[in-house]
């Protein structure tokens, strides 16, 4: 699996200012990781490094417009997770210096027909109209801090996440990441749940 990143340096200052500020108080969090769908106070964007040449796809490859880290192990699993007849793989739930979590995934479609991937986005207004097709819908829930915490965005709502994913064709896989705010240093586990998606518990390195 081949995964590439996309950046662009101004934007990295934004999160470790404002990345504290991304975090919401959820109000009677329960076994569902708290269910408040609370807006963000204040807006963030970071950045992962320079992309590198992208490999040559056979014909038909799902390819998005972006994707995540390049040292990313494909066979490691810390969740697996399924909805709508495809199967989401966790592989990495990481701590980055500047305050933020780089989370990155596959999700494959297991199904016989073609599944759409634009409930992913979520629901928000402002950051459909700047990213779709993209899997900013994706929370973090610390339920033992009791505090959600949202995909990283800049002041114009464009999500530090993958961006322009096609629909999924029938055994296709696609490379994802996303970019939260880091919960504190005490906690080692987080409620990840993106749309379509079960919620599923995962483990945080680094």
């Amino acid at each position: 699996m081949s995964i590439r990143h996309t950046t662009t340096g101004r934007r990295a200052l934004a999160v470790v200012s404002l990345a504290a500020a991304f975090s919401l108080a959820l109000t009677g969090c329960g076994d569902d990781g708290g269910s408040d769908e609370a807006k963000q106070g204040s807006e963030n964007s970071a950045n992962p490094s320079e992309p590198g040449t992208p490999p040559t796809e056979e014909k038909g490859e799902q390819q998005p417009d972006t994707a995540a880290g390049e040292n990313v192990d494909p066979n490691a699993k810390l969740a697996e997770i399924r909805g709508d007849g495809l199967v989401m793989t966790i592989h990495q739930a990481k701590r980055d210096s500047g305050g933020f979590i780089t989370l990155q995934a596959s999700i494959k479609n297991e199904g016989t027909q073609s599944k759409n991937t634009t409930a992913w986005a979520g629901t928000e207004t402002a950051l459909l109209a700047k990213n779709p097709n993209s899997v900013a819908g994706a929370t973090l829930v610390d339920k033992v801090g009791k505090k959600r915490y949202y995909i990283l965005r800049d002041t114009e709502n464009r999500c530090l996440c993958t961006t322009g994913i096609p629909p999924l064709l029938a055994g296709k896989t696609t490379s994802v990441f996303m970019q939260f705010p880091a919960p504190p240093e005490t906690t080692t586990e987080v409620d990840f749940t993106l749309p379509t998606f079960a919620t599923t518990s995962v483990k945080i390195s680094g």
